[in-house]
């Protein structure tokens, strides 16, 4: 430790070499860049236009990377609370694109004095702590060879799952953000648009693999399909043969909308491969690795004219960035603390490739705002600010290590470089600080926060300059709703679009319609079926159609429900009114009878078969006629219970009344021997007590019904289209049977006595009649029953009404009309001696 805090503070010399090295500035520790200051592109030869040769251009824009290893070098060396009495350094190579020259810088620099010499270094005390690379065909051979030193290795380009693996790639720490929610964010502005068609160009290499298989998982949970998928090597990029079957593809495929995935080498590949053909109407949606291009003419894919959408990784911008540019890094009063004059000279006679063998001829004054604005960007790149963290990260690494060595006696006989190099590991995978900007900084990638991500997109400028623009941003930390922002108003739409564009398989299905996949295509691509009888759809693209409640009918568009139209017998109906006037007339006419009756009880008509039987019969006749109103109007609870309760209990009085008289009838004819006691009490008492009798075993038959099982309202969606039926539900089926059937067994015995005792003197005998009321009781009811169950709805009432009105009436009409007709028409027929008269007349016949 002694020995590192003894290292004098060298000269503030910085120095642009001619020779291997970029730049290098001196300093008691050092951390070397290898940036690809150089681009290389596909030139077709003119002779043989099916054969490309590549050719090397110098990449402007990537001269920031180094202004940004400055700006954080600077800032550290004058912080007082970081490295206090050491200063940091840094040397830069330029990296090379092709296979066979990627290992040279990394063994110059571990060589020294600018000398590729392997496993031997010029450097008597080494102040190399760690390396900057770029993208992962670089990383991964300069991070083996550096493994074997145990030298820290950061990288500065897009994150690359191969650089995970810590078994081949210890020493390897990457500063970008883990796209872990890339796919999730194109994905979510596939959905914003409502773009479920899209195509895909992707790199074959391993991140390529990893990022396809994400994408494909938040598709496939968010219904967008691809149009196509195009994995692409770069050894296909040389094939010329393939520029026209990848613009066909293009062009012929219905999609709008096309994902590029890839590093900026495959961008690049990618952009120079299309660049002579027009493709016009289609959106762009690609990740952030541009940085390696120039804008201009000829990488049309990233200019206003097809205005692709970006994805770059959210960061604060430092403020010190531009101020160091202009006031600092290249400002003209500057002076010697500035890089040189000739190299800000040299890089814009470069630019505009004028004759730089004079500098003299490039003004220095009068180029340097033009420069600086329209070259270099005032805002960092991901690579660029990535290169920031990496040189802080060191930084807090190396001062977490003195603070721990200064508490540890110090290591003798110690290689310096092994010793920083081995032990700035341990701290650097537990690093975890605030940058000048307030973005927090984590190495180990298991503790890294999710990335987010800024939208971008070209403006397009004077001079066909284009300038980047912030349209949206995604942070998958925020809820589900609000994780993406977007300002369509700043968005501009590629060069024949003039509205938001559309991108799918099939026209959505609207509402009344579902979707119906077609087999062997995309879920995306399907047709759109109507939806079946009383089922709906309401919103778009629907999977299924719902079916609409039983109580609700779906419209013609079959977009809703509407409700059915209640059905019942009501009494505002023509058949209801009818019904209940008639029931009101028939119960009219029957207390009218039983009113002749009792104005002429004490005639030998109305005494002759048991006054009082009549009288019962005439009331309950009356109820029998009125509790048909029961079943007009809408049902509720009370009235289902007393609908058939009380239509089971009067017809049973009256059907067990029938009964008393026919049988009264019998056994004043049959029993014998006038005057005796027995006589008496049988023809007075017996049926009298039938009634109470038949009744009370009806209404004990009605009590277990009710307690079992009561009547409710019920309603029937089924019968009638369009309709719901109000109607009473008989509760326990089992228990209306016994009550009719019971009912029933009285009318039976009743109509068997009474057709028995039909031949029985008939001067004022009814048998006859009630024998013919009977069987009109019987036809009524026989004939009610089929037509009841082929019924639905409130004709099904009617025909129960019009039964129960028809049967009392036939027992009214049968019974007492013959009587009426006497007592009234015929009056003189209604006296003792007329009966008596008839009566000898029959016996002296036989």
């Amino acid at each position: 430790m002694k020995q590192l805090l003894m290292f004098s503070n060298s000269e503030d010399g910085r120095h642009i070499c001619t020779e291997k090295s970029v730049a290098h500035c001196r300093g008691d520790v050092v951390i070397a860049g290898i940036f690809p200051f150089y681009s290389w592109e596909l030139v077709r030869n003119m002779n043989d236009p099916a054969l490309q040769q590549q050719s090397d251009q110098i990449n402007i824009k990537k001269y920031q990377l180094l202004f940004n290893l400055v700006l954080a070098v600077e800032e550290i060396n004058k912080n007082a609370h970081l490295l206090p009495n050491m200063t940091m350094g840094f040397e830069i190579y330029s990296a090379h694109y092709k296979d066979t020259d990627l290992l040279e810088d990394a063994l110059i620099w571990l060589s020294g004095k600018n000398r590729n010499s392997p496993n031997y270094t010029c450097r008597r005390d080494s102040k190399a702590l760690a390396v900057l690379t770029g993208t992962s065909s670089t990383s991964v051979p300069i991070g083996t060879l550096l493994d074997l030193y145990k030298l820290p290795q950061f990288t500065y380009g897009s994150f690359d799952p191969i650089l995970s693996d810590h078994g081949k790639f210890g020493t390897v720490y990457q500063m970008a953000a883990k796209d872990s929610a890339l796919a999730l964010a194109i994905v979510s502005l596939m959905l914003h648009f409502s773009w479920t068609w899209v195509g895909l160009f992707i790199t074959e290499e391993d991140y390529g693999v990893w990022f396809l298989s994400e994408l494909r998982e938040e598709m496939d949970k968010n219904g967008v399909c691809l149009a196509f998928e195009n994995m692409i090597t770069y050894n296909a990029f040389s094939d010329f043969t393939n520029d026209l079957w990848m613009h066909r593809q293009l062009l012929e495929s219905s999609t709008n909308v096309i994902i590029i995935y890839g590093d900026s080498k495959f961008l690049l590949c990618f952009m120079l491969k299309l660049r002579d053909f027009l493709i016009t109407g289609k959106v762009w949606i690609m990740n952030s690795p541009y940085d390696d291009v120039t804008i201009g003419k000829r990488y049309f894919l990233i200019d206003s004219f097809h205005a692709p959408l970006i994805f770059s990784h959210h960061h604060r911008n430092t403020a010190g960035f531009t101020n160091f540019i202009l006031t600092e890094t290249l400002s003209k009063n500057s002076g010697d603390n500035s890089l040189p004059r000739s190299w800000i000279q040299s890089v814009y006679c470069l630019l505009i490739k004028s004759d730089c063998r004079d500098l003299g001829h490039c003004s220095y004054n009068a180029t340097l705002d033009w420069l600086l604005r329209h070259i270099f960007d005032m805002t960092m790149s991901d690579e660029s600010y990535n290169i920031y963290n990496a040189v802080y990260a060191v930084a807090h690494a190396l001062h977490q290590m003195i603070l721990y060595l200064m508490e540890e006696p110090p290591v003798h006989n110690a290689q310096p470089r092994a010793f920083l190099s081995s032990q700035l590991h341990h701290f650097l995978k537990k690093i975890k600080f605030t940058n000048p900007v307030g973005d927090q900084v984590v190495l180990n990638e298991e503790r890294k926060s999710e990335a987010e991500y800024d939208i971008m997109s070209f403006w397009n400028f004077p001079e066909g300059l284009g300038q980047r623009v912030k349209v949206g941003k995604f942070s998958p930390s925020r809820s589900h709703d609000q994780q993406l922002i977007l300002f369509e108003n700043l968005i501009e739409w590629p060069i024949g679009i003039t509205k938001t564009p559309q991108s799918v398989c099939t026209e959505s299905c609207g509402p009344g319609f579902r979707k119906t996949s077609l087999e062997g295509n995309a879920t995306c691509c399907f047709d759109c079926t109507p939806c079946s009888e009383n089922e709906i759809s309401k919103g778009i693209d629907m999977e299924q159609c719902v079916r609409c409640p039983d109580y609700q009918l779906a419209n013609t568009e079959r977009n809703t429900c509407l409700l059915k139209t209640e059905n019942f017998l009501a009494y505002e109906d023509p058949l209801g009114k009818t019904l209940a006037c008639t029931a009101l007339c028939c119960s009219a006419l029957t207390a009218a009878v039983l009113g002749v009756f009792i104005k002429h009880q004490d005639t030998p008509i109305v005494k002759a078969n048991n006054r009082a039987l009549s009288y019962i019969l005439l009331i309950s006749l009356t109820c029998c006629f009125l509790c048909s109103l029961l079943f007009l109007g809408r049902p509720h609870t009370a009235t289902c219970i007393l609908q058939h309760t009380t239509f089971a209990v009067v017809f049973t009085m009256a059907v067990s009344t029938v009964l008393a008289k026919t049988i009264t009838v019998v056994l004043a004819f049959t029993l014998t021997a006038p005057g005796r006691s027995m006589r008496q009490w049988l023809v007075s008492r017996a049926p009298k007590l039938i009634i109470p009798i038949c009744t009370l075993i009806q209404v004990t038959l009605c009590g277990f019904w009710l307690g079992i099982s009561p009547p409710f309202v019920d309603r029937d969606v089924h019968s009638e289209h369009g309709h719901v039926i109000i109607l009473c539900n008989m509760g326990s089926i089992t228990a209306f049977y016994c009550v009719l059937g019971y009912l029933g067994s009285i009318a039976l015995a009743s109509f068997i006595v009474s057709f028995l005792a039909r031949n029985l003197p008939d001067t004022f005998n009814e048998a006859k009649f009630l024998t013919f009321s009977m069987l009109v009781f019987f036809s009524v009811w026989l004939t009610f029953l089929p037509v009841y169950h082929s019924t639905k709805g409130k004709v099904m009432v009617a025909v129960e009404v019009f039964s129960i009105l028809a049967s009392s009436g036939g027992l009214l009409g049968c019974i007492f009309a013959p009587k009426c007709y006497i007592i009234l028409i015929r009056p003189e027929r209604n006296s003792l001696s007329r009966f008596r008269a008839r009566s000898q007349s029959g016996r002296n016949k036989h």
